[in-house]
């Protein structure tokens, strides 16, 4: 589901939550709204509204902190994607071969990760493809170094490139990670139940309602952003592509 979804959804779980309290408030004989009744559920409500205050930042700072990892690996990789380049060059014309094909390779992968139709579901694929890196670590086995000099590079390249292929699935793991569907029924039902108490004692006029809409606007929107950050490859924040772009740019140069 996607995190459009995921906050519509919420929106109108909280929205009719509020709803079904103002309803509740006029069907409702007139002593289950005295003062005593009001001051027990502002204190369920209270208790309803910091748990659900503790999980939500909870959720925002877990997702922001999975998105920069997801982000800072990007840029590192693109440093790398500049290292193996620059270490193949250094090992002489020999390496050519495999210096071409990395380049292929890194430029096939961030079109498919970074497509320009948005939304192309493809980003994944690439992140679990592995066959392109693999024939370029075969390609750089496969040289045979003429000194010690050579010997070396081909051992940095080497190393470098496993550093890639490892980051590449730390990467797609992270992308995998999603808020659990149960975690987020029982949030939202906290959320709705919440607004349900809110509704049961606002006064029935537009300013009152107007602030209960934007009330659920607030909190379906920190769900939308937790589940946005929990897909940073895709939707509206998605890690930017311009590091390992420019990175791109400096091969073969």
């Amino acid at each position: 589901m996607s995190a459009w979804a995921v906050g519509l959804i919420t929106l109108a779980c909280v929205c009719g939550g509020a709803a079904l309290g103002m309803v509740l408030q006029r069907v409702l004989p007139e002593h289950h709204l005295n003062e005593s009744s009001k001051d027990v559920v502002k204190l369920v409500s209270g208790l309803i509204a910091t748990l659900s205050a503790l999980v939500l930042g909870l959720l925002i700072a877990s997702s922001k902190n999975s998105f920069d990892a997801v982000n800072d690996a990007f840029k590192d990789g693109a440093a790398r994607v500049i290292l193996v380049d620059r270490v193949l060059a250094q090992y002489g014309p020999e390496a050519k071969e495999p210096r071409e094909l990395f380049q292929s390779a890194v430029a096939h992968r961030i079109q498919v990760l970074f497509p320009d139709e948005v939304g192309s579901g493809a980003a994944m694929d690439a992140l679990r493809g592995s066959a392109a890196l693999e024939s370029v670590q075969a390609k750089v086995r496969a040289l045979v170094p003429a000194n010690e000099i050579q010997r070396e590079l081909q051992s940095r390249a080497l190393q470098i490139l496993g550093d890639l292929a490892q980051a590449r699935w730390l990467g797609f793991e992270r992308t995998e990670t999603s808020t659990p569907p149960a975690f987020l029924v029982v949030l939202v039902a906290w959320l709705a139940v919440m607004f349900a108490s809110f509704g049961l004692f606002a006064p029935r006029h537009a300013t009152a309602i107007v602030a209960l809409f934007i009330g659920a606007l607030a909190v379906s929107t920190a769900i939308f952003l937790i589940e946005e950050m929990n897909r940073p490859l895709d939707g509206v924040i998605a890690v930017s592509s311009a590091p390992i772009r420019n990175a791109v740019n400096l091969l073969g140069k």
